[in-house]
C-alpha cells in the first residue's frame, strides 16, 4: 500500500512538472500566439502617449517595443495601464511585457524580471513662481501632488519626510493639480517634467523645475518572473539597436535638440540590467 501511494505521488510529481515545462516557455507562446501585448502607459510623453491625430500610442518605448516584436517576428499590440496596474497587470498574465516608464529597483525585483535599462532619468519637483519655494527641503509640512503607484511618492517621502502627498491616476491628472492649486508642488520623472513645463507656454515663466534631483531612475521594461526566453530576446533586440545606432537616433527622434525636451546629448547606452 506504501508503495503504490508512494507510485502515485511520484506519478503526480511528474505529471505537476510536465505540465509547467510545456507552459513555461512564454516565448514559445507568443510566437505560436503570432502577437506580442506590451502594457503601456499612454500617458506620459514622449515615452508613451496617444498621438491626437491617429489617436494610436506612440513614443520612445514605443518604438522600442515595435523593434522587439520585429526581431521574434510577431504583432506588437499595445494596451493601456495605469502606473499602479502595471506590476499585477504583467503578473496576472493579461501583458507580455511592460515598456511603461517602469524603474528598476532592488524592491521590484522581488515581483518581476527587468530588461536592460532602457533609460537613466531623476525625478525633479515643479513648483509655481509665486510660492517662493527654490529648494526640495522647504516642501516639508507642504502639500505635493504626483501620480499613485510610481517611485515618486516613496522618494519624495524618502527626501523630505514631514510631506504631505496627495496622488493622482495619472500623471497629468496630477500635474493638472498643480496649475489648480490644489498642492503647492508636482513630482515626476525629470524628462516628464520638463516636457510638461514646455506645454505651459507663454505662462510657464510661472512655474520653475527645482534643481535638486530627489532621485535617479534607471528605466526598463518588465518580464514575468522567469521567462529566460523572452528576456534574451528582448535583450537580443535592445542589444542589436545600440549596435547599430538605431538606439541613439531613437533617443533623439523623442528626446532630442528638435523636441520639446530639447536634450543635447545621451547619457546612458542600453547595455546592462544592473542597477
Amino acid at each position: 500500500m506504501k508503495r503504490r501511494l508512494h507510485l502515485l505521488v511520484l506519478a503526480g510529481l511528474s505529471a505537476g512538472l510536465f505540465s509547467a515545462a510545456v507552459h513555461a516557455d512564454q516565448l514559445d507562446d507568443i510566437k505560436k500566439k503570432g502577437e506580442i501585448v506590451f502594457g503601456v502607459l499612454g500617458t506620459d510623453e514622449p515615452n508613451s502617449f496617444v498621438d491626437p491625430r491617429t489617436r494610436e500610442v506612440i513614443g520612445y518605448e514605443v518604438d522600442l517595443a515595435q523593434a522587439i516584436a520585429k526581431r521574434i517576428g510577431v504583432k506588437p499590440v499595445f494596451k493601456q495601464l495605469s502606473v499602479a496596474a502595471r506590476i499585477p497587470e504583467l503578473q496576472q498574465g493579461r501583458v507580455d511585457v511592460l515598456a511603461a516608464s517602469l524603474t528598476h529597483n532592488k524592491e521590484r525585483e522581488a515581483q518581476i524580471d527587468f530588461s536592460l535599462t532602457t533609460f537613466v532619468t531623476g525625478q525633479k519637483v515643479l513648483v509655481k513662481a509665486a510660492s517662493g519655494i527654490t529648494d526640495v527641503p522647504q516642501l516639508a509640512g507642504k502639500k505635493v501632488l504626483t501620480v499613485k503607484g510610481g517611485t515618486q511618492e516613496p522618494n519624495i517621502r524618502k527626501a523630505v519626510p514631514s510631506v504631505d502627498v496627495v496622488t493622482f491616476e495619472t500623471t497629468q491628472q496630477a500635474f493638472l493639480a498643480l496649475q489648480q492649486g490644489k498642492g503647492v508642488a508636482y513630482v515626476n520623472d525629470e524628462a516628464s517634467i520638463y516636457n510638461d513645463h514646455a506645454k505651459l507656454g507663454p505662462v510657464r515663466k510661472d512655474y520653475v523645475v527645482l534643481p535638486t534631483s530627489i532621485s535617479v531612475e534607471p528605466l526598463a521594461l518588465g518580464l514575468r518572473k522567469g521567462e529566460a526566453g523572452l528576456k534574451q530576446a528582448v535583450d537580443g533586440a535592445l542589444r542589436d539597436l545600440e549596435k547599430s545606432g538605431e538606439a541613439e537616433k531613437l533617443f533623439f527622434k523623442w528626446y532630442g535638440p528638435s523636441t520639446r525636451l530639447q536634450f543635447d546629448k545621451r547619457t546612458f547606452k542600453i547595455d546592462s540590467d544592473r542597477i
